[in-house]
């Protein structure tokens, strides 16, 4: 009896260790200077329904976006779950983009699995918005991804693209995040 209370102790001892080493691990690290105009980004957010242009579906996701390597980097993790035109799902998808300070700007790097976008400039108002774009290529398309906090607890999000030789943007999906914290 008296070994069972003994192990149940130090159980509930180790339990408490890993719990408070798994809240101070889960503190941010605060950004670096040059990304703190986009320190608006930082959080727990939920998609709501977006729509998506190309299909006439939507869409319906969660994003979460964290400051990594010590505050110099912020990454973004997203789970979007599509519907077609009628509302019936229609697929899902993961997303991480990787956005850092280099010569000058911010860049991001993006991948989904089966594409991957490097923007190579930004365009920032700090504490409003945010504007991503990739360099014009020979023969590829150009994106453009904007986050604009419309809101304390609200930022609006478009994609859009640039066919191959054109410098007409179309949106590709657009939506709002909504804190959930």
């Amino acid at each position: 009896m008296m070994k069972t209370a003994w192990l149940r102790t130090y159980l509930l001892s180790i339990a408490s260790i890993f719990a408070f080493a798994s809240s101070a691990a889960a503190e941010p690290a605060p950004l670096k200077p040059e990304l703190s105009g986009i320190a608006f980004l930082v959080g727990k957010w939920d998609g709501g329904t977006g729509q998506v242009a190309e299909t006439g579906g939507t869409s319906r996701g969660s994003s979460t976006i964290v400051p990594e390597v010590g505050g110099s980097v912020l990454i973004r993790r997203d789970h979007t779950d599509l519907f077609d035109p009628a509302g019936k799902a229609s697929g899902s998808f993961d997303q991480i983009m990787m956005i850092y300070p280099e010569a000058g700007t911010l860049h991001a790097d993006y991948s989904d699995g089966e594409h991957i976008i490097h923007y190579t400039s930004a365009v920032v108002v700090p504490g409003k918005s945010v504007v991503f774009a990739t360099a014009a290529s020979a023969g590829e398309p150009s994106f453009r991804l904007r986050y604009e906090k419309t809101d304390a607890t609200t930022l609006a999000v478009q994609f859009e693209i640039a066919l191959p030789g054109q410098d007409t943007f179309h949106s590709v999906a657009k939506g709002e995040l909504h804190s959930s914290l």
